[in-house]
Protein backbone atom coordinates (compact mmCIF):
# COMPACT_ATOMS: atom_id res chain seq x y z
CA UNK A 1 0.00 0.00 0.00
CA UNK A 2 2.68 2.75 0.36
CA UNK A 3 2.83 4.93 -1.81
CA UNK A 4 0.00 4.66 -3.37
CA UNK A 5 -1.78 7.86 -4.36
CA UNK A 6 -5.39 8.87 -3.58
CA UNK A 7 -7.87 12.13 -4.62
CA UNK A 8 -8.79 11.60 -0.68
CA UNK A 9 -7.91 10.29 2.00
CA UNK A 10 -10.90 9.72 4.70
CA UNK A 11 -10.05 9.13 8.57
CA UNK A 12 -12.88 7.09 10.16
CA UNK A 13 -15.49 5.19 9.12
CA UNK A 14 -17.91 6.35 10.67
CA UNK A 15 -21.54 7.79 9.24
CA UNK A 16 -19.94 10.84 8.35
CA UNK A 17 -17.13 8.87 6.55
CA UNK A 18 -19.14 6.46 5.55
CA UNK A 19 -21.43 8.86 3.77
CA UNK A 20 -18.19 11.03 2.49
CA UNK A 21 -17.23 8.05 0.68
CA UNK A 22 -20.32 7.18 -0.89
CA UNK A 23 -20.54 10.30 -2.82
CA UNK A 24 -16.89 10.46 -3.77
CA UNK A 25 -17.62 6.96 -5.11
CA UNK A 26 -20.59 8.22 -6.95
CA UNK A 27 -18.18 10.68 -8.70
CA UNK A 28 -15.25 8.52 -9.89
CA UNK A 29 -13.13 10.63 -7.33
CA UNK A 30 -10.14 7.61 -5.87
CA UNK A 31 -10.60 7.42 -2.39
CA UNK A 32 -8.85 5.31 0.76
CA UNK A 33 -10.84 5.40 3.59
CA UNK A 34 -8.06 4.58 7.04
CA UNK A 35 -10.25 3.01 9.85
CA UNK A 36 -8.63 2.23 13.33
CA UNK A 37 -11.42 -0.36 14.37
CA UNK A 38 -11.88 -3.74 13.00
CA UNK A 39 -15.62 -2.49 11.81
CA UNK A 40 -17.48 0.30 9.95
CA UNK A 41 -19.97 2.06 11.33
CA UNK A 42 -17.98 4.07 14.64
CA UNK A 43 -20.96 4.65 16.97
CA UNK A 44 -23.16 3.04 15.23
CA UNK A 45 -23.12 -0.69 16.29
CA UNK A 46 -26.76 -2.73 15.92
CA UNK A 47 -26.01 -5.92 17.97
CA UNK A 48 -28.61 -8.99 18.26
CA UNK A 49 -29.35 -11.69 21.38
CA UNK A 50 -31.68 -14.03 22.58
CA UNK A 51 -34.66 -12.78 20.04
CA UNK A 52 -33.53 -8.59 21.18
CA UNK A 53 -32.00 -6.57 18.42
CA UNK A 54 -30.63 -3.60 20.28
CA UNK A 55 -28.19 -0.56 19.87
CA UNK A 56 -24.94 0.16 21.19
CA UNK A 57 -24.69 4.10 20.54
CA UNK A 58 -27.32 5.91 19.16
CA UNK A 59 -30.75 4.21 19.01
CA UNK A 60 -32.73 6.05 15.98
CA UNK A 61 -32.20 9.18 13.77
CA UNK A 62 -34.04 12.02 12.62
CA UNK A 63 -35.29 13.25 9.27
CA UNK A 64 -34.30 16.37 10.02
CA UNK A 65 -32.49 17.62 6.84
CA UNK A 66 -32.96 17.17 2.91
CA UNK A 67 -29.39 15.21 2.65
CA UNK A 68 -30.96 12.34 4.83
CA UNK A 69 -33.69 12.21 2.41
CA UNK A 70 -31.52 12.27 -0.52
CA UNK A 71 -29.36 10.02 0.73
CA UNK A 72 -31.74 7.32 0.90
CA UNK A 73 -32.96 8.29 -2.46
CA UNK A 74 -29.89 7.21 -3.33
CA UNK A 75 -29.59 3.74 -1.64
CA UNK A 76 -33.11 3.26 -3.10
CA UNK A 77 -33.79 -0.95 -2.11
CA UNK A 78 -30.61 -1.19 -0.65
CA UNK A 79 -31.94 -0.18 2.52
CA UNK A 80 -35.87 -0.90 4.26
CA UNK A 81 -36.42 2.29 5.99
CA UNK A 82 -38.49 1.55 9.01
CA UNK A 83 -39.90 4.89 10.55
CA UNK A 84 -41.40 4.94 13.95
CA UNK A 85 -45.06 4.22 14.51
CA UNK A 86 -47.36 6.72 16.22
CA UNK A 87 -45.99 6.07 19.56
CA UNK A 88 -43.18 8.35 18.86
CA UNK A 89 -45.49 11.07 19.06
CA UNK A 90 -46.45 10.32 22.54
CA UNK A 91 -43.16 11.19 24.49
CA UNK A 92 -43.26 10.87 28.76
CA UNK A 93 -41.87 13.86 31.61
CA UNK A 94 -41.18 12.45 35.07
CA UNK A 95 -42.44 15.03 37.56
CA UNK A 96 -42.61 14.00 41.10
CA UNK A 97 -42.52 11.20 40.88
CA UNK A 98 -45.37 10.77 37.46
CA UNK A 99 -45.00 10.51 33.97
CA UNK A 100 -46.44 13.15 32.48
CA UNK A 101 -47.16 13.23 28.31
CA UNK A 102 -44.60 16.07 27.15
CA UNK A 103 -47.42 18.74 25.00
CA UNK A 104 -46.92 18.66 21.07
CA UNK A 105 -48.99 21.93 20.60
CA UNK A 106 -50.30 25.21 22.44
CA UNK A 107 -53.53 23.91 23.50
CA UNK A 108 -51.88 20.61 25.37
CA UNK A 109 -49.12 23.12 26.56
CA UNK A 110 -52.22 25.15 28.44
CA UNK A 111 -53.48 21.81 30.04
CA UNK A 112 -50.77 19.89 31.48
CA UNK A 113 -49.60 19.36 35.02
CA UNK A 114 -45.75 19.95 33.87
CA UNK A 115 -45.66 23.69 33.82
CA UNK A 116 -47.11 26.27 36.05
CA UNK A 117 -49.67 28.64 35.77
CA UNK A 118 -47.94 31.56 35.19
CA UNK A 119 -45.50 30.32 32.64
CA UNK A 120 -48.63 29.29 31.16
CA UNK A 121 -49.55 32.37 30.92
CA UNK A 122 -46.07 33.46 29.27
CA UNK A 123 -45.92 30.85 27.16
CA UNK A 124 -49.55 32.82 25.71
CA UNK A 125 -47.39 35.67 25.44
CA UNK A 126 -44.27 34.35 24.16
CA UNK A 127 -45.10 35.82 20.44
CA UNK A 128 -44.49 39.55 21.82
CA UNK A 129 -41.52 39.28 23.32
CA UNK A 130 -38.81 40.99 22.44
CA UNK A 131 -35.98 38.64 20.65
CA UNK A 132 -32.55 38.73 22.73
CA UNK A 133 -29.34 40.33 21.74
CA UNK A 134 -26.50 38.73 23.37
CA UNK A 135 -25.40 36.19 21.15
CA UNK A 136 -23.20 34.01 23.67
CA UNK A 137 -26.90 33.10 25.39
CA UNK A 138 -27.63 30.05 27.25
CA UNK A 139 -29.89 27.99 26.17
CA UNK A 140 -31.26 28.30 29.86
CA UNK A 141 -31.08 32.08 30.00
CA UNK A 142 -32.85 32.12 26.29
CA UNK A 143 -35.91 29.57 27.58
CA UNK A 144 -36.29 31.17 30.80
CA UNK A 145 -36.44 34.89 29.28
CA UNK A 146 -38.99 33.36 26.68
CA UNK A 147 -40.92 30.79 28.69
CA UNK A 148 -40.00 30.80 32.09
CA UNK A 149 -38.49 28.33 34.63
CA UNK A 150 -41.22 25.49 34.49
CA UNK A 151 -41.09 25.66 30.89
CA UNK A 152 -36.99 25.45 31.57
CA UNK A 153 -37.29 22.43 34.07
CA UNK A 154 -39.95 20.17 32.65
CA UNK A 155 -39.41 20.87 28.88
CA UNK A 156 -36.30 21.78 27.84
CA UNK A 157 -34.27 20.51 30.55
CA UNK A 158 -35.21 17.17 29.38
CA UNK A 159 -34.88 17.34 26.14
CA UNK A 160 -31.43 18.62 26.25
CA UNK A 161 -30.97 15.50 28.35
CA UNK A 162 -32.11 13.26 25.87
CA UNK A 163 -30.13 15.11 22.59
CA UNK A 164 -26.87 16.27 24.44
CA UNK A 165 -26.97 14.89 28.35
CA UNK A 166 -26.15 18.51 29.25
CA UNK A 167 -27.19 21.14 31.14
CA UNK A 168 -28.82 24.16 29.33
CA UNK A 169 -27.00 26.46 31.34
CA UNK A 170 -23.68 25.43 29.75
CA UNK A 171 -25.25 25.31 25.98
CA UNK A 172 -24.51 28.36 23.77
CA UNK A 173 -27.87 28.26 22.15
CA UNK A 174 -26.83 29.62 18.72
CA UNK A 175 -24.62 26.42 18.38
CA UNK A 176 -26.38 23.80 20.16
CA UNK A 177 -29.81 24.60 19.17
CA UNK A 178 -29.07 26.73 15.92
CA UNK A 179 -32.63 26.16 14.96
CA UNK A 180 -34.40 27.69 17.56
CA UNK A 181 -32.28 30.26 18.17
CA UNK A 182 -32.94 31.57 14.47
CA UNK A 183 -36.65 31.06 14.84
CA UNK A 184 -36.29 34.02 17.87
CA UNK A 185 -33.20 36.13 15.65
CA UNK A 186 -35.24 36.18 12.03
CA UNK A 187 -39.07 36.11 13.34
CA UNK A 188 -38.84 37.23 16.95
CA UNK A 189 -40.69 34.58 18.45
CA UNK A 190 -40.31 30.52 18.39
CA UNK A 191 -44.51 30.02 18.40
CA UNK A 192 -45.18 32.70 15.70
CA UNK A 193 -41.48 31.68 13.87
CA UNK A 194 -42.12 27.89 13.57
CA UNK A 195 -45.84 29.14 12.13
CA UNK A 196 -44.21 31.51 9.64
CA UNK A 197 -41.39 29.16 9.09
CA UNK A 198 -43.84 26.35 8.13
CA UNK A 199 -45.33 28.90 4.89
CA UNK A 200 -42.34 29.19 3.41
CA UNK A 201 -41.37 28.01 -0.36
CA UNK A 202 -39.74 24.63 0.35
CA UNK A 203 -37.87 21.99 -2.24
CA UNK A 204 -39.14 18.76 -3.09
CA UNK A 205 -36.45 17.76 -0.85
CA UNK A 206 -37.54 19.88 1.86
CA UNK A 207 -41.45 19.04 1.90
CA UNK A 208 -40.19 15.38 2.50
CA UNK A 209 -38.26 16.28 5.59
CA UNK A 210 -40.33 15.67 8.25
CA UNK A 211 -39.04 14.92 10.92
CA UNK A 212 -39.46 11.49 11.13
CA UNK A 213 -37.50 8.71 13.69
CA UNK A 214 -35.92 6.28 11.66
CA UNK A 215 -34.28 3.36 11.57
CA UNK A 216 -33.85 0.16 9.28
CA UNK A 217 -35.22 -3.23 9.17
CA UNK A 218 -32.49 -4.98 11.17
CA UNK A 219 -31.57 -1.96 12.93
CA UNK A 220 -29.21 1.35 12.31
CA UNK A 221 -25.62 -0.60 11.22
CA UNK A 222 -27.90 -1.62 8.10
CA UNK A 223 -27.35 1.86 6.76
CA UNK A 224 -23.85 1.64 7.23
CA UNK A 225 -23.51 -1.71 5.92
CA UNK A 226 -25.36 -0.07 2.90
CA UNK A 227 -23.07 2.77 2.40
CA UNK A 228 -20.16 0.51 2.88
CA UNK A 229 -21.18 -1.84 -0.10
CA UNK A 230 -22.32 1.48 -2.30
CA UNK A 231 -18.76 3.16 -1.52
CA UNK A 232 -17.38 -0.10 -2.29
CA UNK A 233 -15.03 -2.71 0.26
CA UNK A 234 -12.15 -2.47 -1.08
CA UNK A 235 -11.84 1.34 -0.62
CA UNK A 236 -11.97 0.66 3.01
CA UNK A 237 -8.47 -0.24 5.42
CA UNK A 238 -9.31 -1.47 9.09
CA UNK A 239 -7.30 -1.93 12.05
CA UNK A 240 -5.25 1.07 11.38
CA UNK A 241 -3.83 2.91 14.18
CA UNK A 242 -1.29 6.15 14.97
CA UNK A 243 -1.93 7.88 11.79
CA UNK A 244 -0.08 10.91 11.20
CA UNK A 245 -0.72 13.75 8.34
CA UNK A 246 2.50 15.27 7.18
CA UNK A 247 2.21 18.33 4.35
CA UNK A 248 3.61 18.14 1.39
CA UNK A 249 4.44 20.85 -1.08
CA UNK A 250 1.61 19.22 -2.98
CA UNK A 251 -1.25 17.44 -0.98
CA UNK A 252 -0.39 15.26 2.24
CA UNK A 253 1.21 12.35 3.13
CA UNK A 254 -0.18 9.93 6.08
CA UNK A 255 1.09 7.44 7.55
CA UNK A 256 -0.01 4.52 9.63
CA UNK A 257 0.93 1.05 11.50
CA UNK A 258 -1.12 -2.01 10.18
CA UNK A 259 -0.37 -5.06 11.32
CA UNK A 260 3.01 -3.33 13.31
CA UNK A 261 4.56 -1.96 9.81
CA UNK A 262 4.24 1.84 8.96
CA UNK A 263 2.38 2.37 5.69
CA UNK A 264 2.27 5.95 3.71
CA UNK A 265 -0.12 6.87 1.18
CA UNK A 266 0.08 10.23 -0.45
CA UNK A 267 -3.51 12.35 -0.92
CA UNK A 268 -4.35 15.94 -2.71
CA UNK A 269 -6.83 16.35 0.12
CA UNK A 270 -7.26 14.62 3.35
CA UNK A 271 -10.78 14.76 5.67
CA UNK A 272 -10.76 13.85 9.24
CA UNK A 273 -14.39 12.57 10.22
CA UNK A 274 -13.21 11.73 14.24
CA UNK A 275 -13.69 14.62 15.74
CA UNK A 276 -11.63 16.18 18.52
CA UNK A 277 -10.16 13.45 20.13
CA UNK A 278 -6.81 12.24 18.79
CA UNK A 279 -6.83 15.12 16.74
CA UNK A 280 -3.45 16.23 18.57
CA UNK A 281 -1.46 13.16 17.37
CA UNK A 282 -2.93 12.80 13.90
CA UNK A 283 -1.88 16.43 13.21
CA UNK A 284 1.51 17.37 15.15
CA UNK A 285 2.70 20.34 12.53
CA UNK A 286 -0.59 22.42 14.09
CA UNK A 287 0.93 25.10 16.71
CA UNK A 288 0.15 24.84 20.26
CA UNK A 289 -2.30 27.30 20.57
CA UNK A 290 -4.00 26.56 17.98
CA UNK A 291 -4.28 22.55 18.45
CA UNK A 292 -5.64 23.69 21.97
CA UNK A 293 -8.56 25.98 20.52
CA UNK A 294 -9.50 23.10 18.15
CA UNK A 295 -9.76 20.51 21.04
CA UNK A 296 -11.14 22.63 24.04
CA UNK A 297 -14.14 20.45 23.32
CA UNK A 298 -16.22 18.98 26.71
CA UNK A 299 -17.65 15.33 25.99
CA UNK A 300 -20.50 13.88 28.07
CA UNK A 301 -19.86 10.71 30.09
CA UNK A 302 -23.15 8.16 29.55
CA UNK A 303 -23.63 4.75 30.21
CA UNK A 304 -26.31 3.01 28.15
CA UNK A 305 -28.01 0.18 29.37
CA UNK A 306 -30.00 -2.03 26.89
CA UNK A 307 -32.62 -4.48 29.03
CA UNK A 308 -34.26 -7.20 27.30
CA UNK A 309 -37.26 -8.69 28.94
CA UNK A 310 -39.12 -11.86 27.81
CA UNK A 311 -42.26 -11.50 29.41
CA UNK A 312 -42.80 -7.65 29.91
CA UNK A 313 -45.05 -6.94 33.18
CA UNK A 314 -44.40 -3.52 33.83
CA UNK A 315 -46.02 0.21 32.88
CA UNK A 316 -47.42 0.25 29.47
CA UNK A 317 -45.13 1.03 27.05
CA UNK A 318 -47.20 3.30 24.89
CA UNK A 319 -45.04 6.16 23.93
CA UNK A 320 -41.08 6.83 22.77
CA UNK A 321 -39.81 6.28 26.25
CA UNK A 322 -39.37 8.74 29.03
CA UNK A 323 -37.33 11.53 29.80
CA UNK A 324 -36.42 12.65 33.25
CA UNK A 325 -35.33 16.24 34.22
CA UNK A 326 -32.10 17.15 36.59
CA UNK A 327 -35.08 18.42 39.08
CA UNK A 328 -36.18 15.54 39.94
CA UNK A 329 -33.26 13.74 41.13
CA UNK A 330 -33.76 10.58 40.30
CA UNK A 331 -30.09 8.08 38.86
CA UNK A 332 -31.48 7.91 35.29
CA UNK A 333 -31.15 10.16 32.39
CA UNK A 334 -34.35 8.84 30.62
CA UNK A 335 -35.50 5.40 29.10
CA UNK A 336 -36.42 4.75 25.75
CA UNK A 337 -39.11 2.20 24.60
CA UNK A 338 -37.33 0.65 21.73
CA UNK A 339 -39.21 -2.73 21.29
CA UNK A 340 -42.63 0.02 20.83
CA UNK A 341 -41.19 2.31 18.55
CA UNK A 342 -40.07 -0.37 15.90
CA UNK A 343 -41.02 -3.93 14.78
CA UNK A 344 -38.66 -7.19 15.92
CA UNK A 345 -36.79 -5.64 18.07
CA UNK A 346 -37.92 -7.87 21.51
CA UNK A 347 -39.64 -11.69 21.47
CA UNK A 348 -43.47 -11.50 21.28
CA UNK A 349 -44.97 -10.48 24.66
CA UNK A 350 -41.52 -8.99 25.80
CA UNK A 351 -39.76 -5.86 25.99
CA UNK A 352 -36.69 -3.85 25.06
CA UNK A 353 -35.87 -0.89 26.98
CA UNK A 354 -32.94 1.63 26.38
CA UNK A 355 -32.11 3.14 29.49
CA UNK A 356 -28.80 6.22 29.81
CA UNK A 357 -27.33 7.13 32.83
CA UNK A 358 -24.20 9.78 33.40
CA UNK A 359 -24.23 12.84 31.88
CA UNK A 360 -22.67 16.18 32.41
CA UNK A 361 -24.07 16.74 36.03
CA UNK A 362 -24.04 13.03 37.39
CA UNK A 363 -20.96 11.70 35.70
CA UNK A 364 -19.61 9.84 39.10
CA UNK A 365 -22.40 7.16 37.69
CA UNK A 366 -20.27 6.45 34.87
CA UNK A 367 -17.41 5.45 37.67
CA UNK A 368 -19.69 2.75 38.96
CA UNK A 369 -18.81 -1.14 38.55
CA UNK A 370 -21.34 -3.08 36.65
CA UNK A 371 -22.64 -4.96 40.26
CA UNK A 372 -23.79 -1.32 41.83
CA UNK A 373 -25.03 0.16 38.30
CA UNK A 374 -27.38 -2.81 38.66
CA UNK A 375 -28.21 -2.13 41.63
CA UNK A 376 -29.11 1.41 40.50
CA UNK A 377 -30.89 0.12 38.05
CA UNK A 378 -32.83 -2.59 39.69
CA UNK A 379 -34.17 0.37 42.33
CA UNK A 380 -34.62 2.64 39.34
CA UNK A 381 -36.67 0.42 36.89
CA UNK A 382 -38.76 -1.63 39.48
CA UNK A 383 -39.63 1.97 40.63
CA UNK A 384 -40.39 4.10 37.35
CA UNK A 385 -41.60 1.31 35.24
CA UNK A 386 -43.90 0.04 37.49
CA UNK A 387 -42.22 -3.49 37.59
CA UNK A 388 -43.01 -6.09 40.19
CA UNK A 389 -39.68 -7.60 39.59
CA UNK A 390 -36.05 -7.10 37.71
CA UNK A 391 -35.48 -10.10 35.48
CA UNK A 392 -34.14 -8.98 32.04
CA UNK A 393 -32.93 -11.82 30.37
CA UNK A 394 -30.21 -9.59 28.93
CA UNK A 395 -28.19 -7.11 30.19
CA UNK A 396 -25.82 -5.05 27.58
CA UNK A 397 -23.96 -2.20 29.67
CA UNK A 398 -21.82 0.44 28.14
CA UNK A 399 -19.95 2.92 28.94
CA UNK A 400 -18.72 6.12 26.58
CA UNK A 401 -15.96 8.26 28.23
CA UNK A 402 -16.72 10.98 25.03
CA UNK A 403 -20.06 9.99 24.40
CA UNK A 404 -21.84 13.61 23.04
CA UNK A 405 -19.77 17.22 22.50
CA UNK A 406 -21.03 20.02 24.55
CA UNK A 407 -21.35 23.19 22.30
CA UNK A 408 -20.99 25.72 24.71
CA UNK A 409 -19.79 29.55 24.49
CA UNK A 410 -15.94 28.33 23.67
CA UNK A 411 -17.33 26.62 20.85
CA UNK A 412 -16.94 30.15 18.29
CA UNK A 413 -12.52 29.77 19.43
CA UNK A 414 -13.20 25.71 18.05
CA UNK A 415 -15.05 27.18 15.08
CA UNK A 416 -12.34 29.82 14.12
CA UNK A 417 -9.71 27.43 14.81
CA UNK A 418 -10.98 25.22 12.30
CA UNK A 419 -11.54 27.89 9.63
CA UNK A 420 -7.28 29.21 10.17
CA UNK A 421 -6.27 25.80 9.77
CA UNK A 422 -7.98 24.81 6.67
CA UNK A 423 -7.24 28.11 5.09
CA UNK A 424 -3.58 27.53 6.13
CA UNK A 425 -3.43 24.18 5.08
CA UNK A 426 -5.72 23.84 1.37
CA UNK A 427 -6.98 20.35 1.29
CA UNK A 428 -7.14 19.25 4.62
CA UNK A 429 -10.65 19.36 6.10
CA UNK A 430 -11.26 18.94 9.81
CA UNK A 431 -15.19 17.71 10.32
CA UNK A 432 -16.43 15.30 13.00
CA UNK A 433 -18.99 16.15 15.85
CA UNK A 434 -16.80 18.91 16.97
CA UNK A 435 -18.62 21.40 14.52
CA UNK A 436 -22.31 21.07 12.38
CA UNK A 437 -24.06 19.37 14.70
CA UNK A 438 -24.40 15.66 16.69
CA UNK A 439 -26.82 13.99 15.16
CA UNK A 440 -26.88 11.31 12.29
CA UNK A 441 -28.58 13.82 10.23
CA UNK A 442 -25.95 16.35 11.33
CA UNK A 443 -23.32 13.82 10.18
CA UNK A 444 -25.30 13.09 6.70
CA UNK A 445 -25.63 16.46 5.80
CA UNK A 446 -22.06 17.46 6.85
CA UNK A 447 -20.37 14.52 4.72
CA UNK A 448 -22.66 15.82 1.82
CA UNK A 449 -21.66 19.27 1.94
CA UNK A 450 -18.21 18.29 2.02
CA UNK A 451 -18.39 15.77 -1.11
CA UNK A 452 -19.83 18.93 -3.03
CA UNK A 453 -17.12 20.85 -1.84
CA UNK A 454 -14.23 18.55 -2.72
CA UNK A 455 -16.04 17.69 -6.22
Amino acid sequence: MSNQHYQVVILGAGVTGLTLAHHLKKQNISFKVLEQNNRHGGVVNTQSEKGFVYESGPNSGIVSQPEVVALFDDLGDKIKIEKGNDLVKIRYVLKNGQWQALPHSPISAISTPLFSLKDKFRILGEPFRKKGSNPDESLAELVKRRMGNSFLDYAIDPFILGIYAGDPAQLATRHAMPKLYNLEQKYGSFIGGARKKAKEPKTELEKRTDRAVFSFEGGLSKLCDALLNSAGPDHFQFNTSEARITPLDKGYQISYLLDGETQTVTTDKVVSTFGSVGLEKTLPFIEQKQMQNLTNLKYARVVEVSLGFDQWDGRALDGFGGLIPHKEQRQLLGVLFMSSLFKNRAPKGGALLTIFMGGIRNEQLCDLNDEELLAVLESEVCDLMELPHFNPSMIKIKRYSHAIPQYGINSDERFKAIEEVQNNYPGLIIAGNLRDGIGMADRIKQATLIAKEIL
